[in-house]
């Protein structure tokens, strides 16, 4: 057995009287690729937002690489990183200036050599001092994916990585996080949407509904637990299960 990366227990996050995420308890294994798994209000992102020490929780712990978090937050945050197409890097700045700064700040002792090298296995040469705000969508990306590596994470987390990109750009991205996670035995903990990307990267899975966790396990067990082909199959019954049960009739039961 692999140790484990992340180990997440009855954690609770409100806001006001809200409870977005309700007493979730999982656990990662290092050097997996692993998915949160659920609709839009499941609580991913949030969850994402507390691993990283953005959010305090109402209740529970979070422990990362055996520290906890957030009070040996800065033993943790230099070996993490995290990308999102949702979160723009200073527009004015360039690609390699962007770069530059996030090497700076997470202490990396030859900041233009890493940068030449991720822009050379992430293919930003022909960008690389062009202002990030005039990039095309999938420029952003590998940009945005190129910074939550500069520091060669440990638990790299990743929020909808490939939205919005074309099926080319989205199946190389996929294949550079598989590549990237053989090589160097990271661990990467990813929120998605995309039921095949799952199917692809992931060796385990995390369903998410309404703040709380629904199952867990392998693609392949989640399959043959559900009697699906798809795991889009067993994201649907899991989403509409309670308004199923809500329709039904008594003598359909």
């Amino acid at each position: 057995m692999r140790p484990v990366a992340i180990t997440v227990s009855r954690l609770t996050k409100k806001f006001g009287e809200v409870s977005v995420v309700k007493d979730v308890s999982f656990q990662v294994r290092a050097g997996s690729i692993t998915a949160l798994l659920g609709g839009n209000g499941a609580g991913k992102t949030t969850i994402l937002s507390m691993l990283l020490g953005l959010l305090t929780p109402t209740r529970g712990s979070i422990e990362l690489l055996g520290h906890e978090m957030p009070s040996d937050r800065h033993l943790i945050l230099a070996r993490m990183n995290f990308c999102s197409p949702y979160v723009d890097l200073p527009k004015r700045l360039t690609v390699r200036q962007n770069l530059d700064v996030f090497a700076r700040l997470y202490g990396i002792r030859n900041p233009s050599y890493r940068i030449e090298r991720l822009a050379n296995e992430l293919a930003l040469e022909d960008f690389i001092d062009r202002p990030t705000g005039k990039l095309s969508s999938g420029q952003g990306t590998r940009v945005a994916l190129a910074k939550a590596l500069i520091n060669q994470p440990d638990i790299l987390l990743l929020d909808e990585p490939t939205a919005s990109l074309d099926p080319d750009t989205a199946d190389w991205i996929r294949g550079y996080l598989r590549n990237f996670q053989k090589e160097t035995g990271g661990t990467i903990l990813l929120a998605s949407h995309n039921m095949g990307e799952v199917e692809q990267l992931c060796d385990e899975v995390i369903l998410l509904k309404s703040g709380t966790v629904s199952d867990a396990g392998s693609p392949f067990s989640l399959l043959k637990k559900y009697g699906y082909q798809t795991l889009e199959e067993v994201f649907l019954d899991i989403a509409r299960s309670k308004e199923v049960s809500l329709n039904q009739s008594p003598e359909s039961e």
